[in-house]
């Protein structure tokens, strides 16, 4: 019997993003808890699921700050290792003018690139119904070699395997290598969540379905999800096509997380129904869901601590 309903390792990092001007005209900053992994199981712990988080942080304030808010927010923290050599990873979030974002990173090293093998709490891998990992894990050593451990453990356990890209080109040192990893990550999951410019990249399709298409030749992942920003999102099974519109929301403060959130509903999903061949009505149902909690996270600022409960994402959908 599984301890966890999801296991998820990778970076828990601070997201500084713009919140205004000084009176001298300078950018004011504010500290948000986040990364990929931990926002997707903030948002699983709103929807009443255990979960637990497997990383690295430093153990200089942010560090502490970031334990503290996995505490507040229900996940799992016996997975926290604190690196005292290391400091904690920083991620810099800049608003371009057509609303998307740029990444600046301090992590040269981070912490979070420090988690090595004998770092896992295997327990918490063994254990989970669903582990879910991400491609930031993945782009130096050690925790590249404790990201493959972790993947060999979950599928020896007969646990299911969640993977999102979540493509940071400035933390590779080449495409090619951030290419060749993520090939290694989707040869072993069988839940995809991809954004379409990731889509691109990958495959060098401009044409989504034809995109799926390229990686259903070379991968046999039973479950596609493909995040579309505005344009909304697709669901995509071996027989089985559905495209689901986003909820547009006036006033959209930050999109950092959204993919996340999208994410975790439909890991939530999985969990509620199992993991089985879904109908076109199922998949409906997941991406409609799915989409409503992504577009009320684009409300608030920051995401880890921001997830919205199943009441808020029903009203919404009603």
């Amino acid at each position: 019997m599984a301890y966890y309903d999801v296991t998820a390792l990778g970076e828990l990092l601070i997201d500084f993003t713009e919140h205004g001007l000084s009176a001298q005209g300078n950018p004011l900053l504010e500290a948000n808890p986040g990364g990929a992994p931990c926002n997707a199981l903030a948002m699983l712990a709103k929807l009443g699921r255990k979960t637990a988080f497997i990383g690295k942080v430093g153990t200089d304030i942010f560090g502490t700050q970031l334990k503290q808010t996995l505490e507040e927010c229900h996940i799992g923290a016996n997975g926290l290792v604190r690196d005292k050599k290391t400091h904690t990873t920083l991620a810099f979030v800049h608003k371009t003018p057509d609303g998307d974002r740029k990444f600046s990173f301090c992590r040269n090293p981070g912490a979070d690139m420090m988690l090595n093998e004998d770092d896992l709490d295997e327990d918490l891998i063994k254990n989970c119904k669903i582990f879910h990992y991400g491609s930031l894990s993945m782009t130096h050593e050690p925790c590249r070699a404790a990201t493959k451990k972790a993947i060999r453990l979950a599928e020896e356990s007969g646990a299911l395997l969640s993977f999102d890209p979540n493509l940071r080109e400035p933390l590779w040192n080449s495409l090619e290598e951030a290419r060749k990893q993520i090939s290694f990550c989707m040869a072993h999951c069988q839940i995809l969540k991809i954004s379409d410019n990731e889509l691109q990249w990958f495959t060098g399709e401009s044409n989504f379905d034809q995109g799926i298409i390229a990686l259903k030749k070379i991968y046999n992942i039973p479950l596609i999800l493909l995040s579309m920003g505005k344009d909304g999102s697709r669901a995509y099974t071996k027989n089985c096509f559905v495209e689901y519109p986003a909820y547009e929301q006036p006033f959209v403060k930050d999109t950092t997380g959204a993919g996340d959130t999208f994410c975790a509903c439909i890991l939530h999903y999985i969990l509620e129904h199992g993991f089985v061949e879904f109908t076109a009505q199922q998949l409906t149902e997941m991406l409609k869901f799915a989409n409503a909690a992504a577009s009320i996270v684009t409300t608030k600022k920051g995401a880890l601590r921001v997830m919205p409960d199943k009441t808020e994402i029903q009203a919404l959908i009603q």
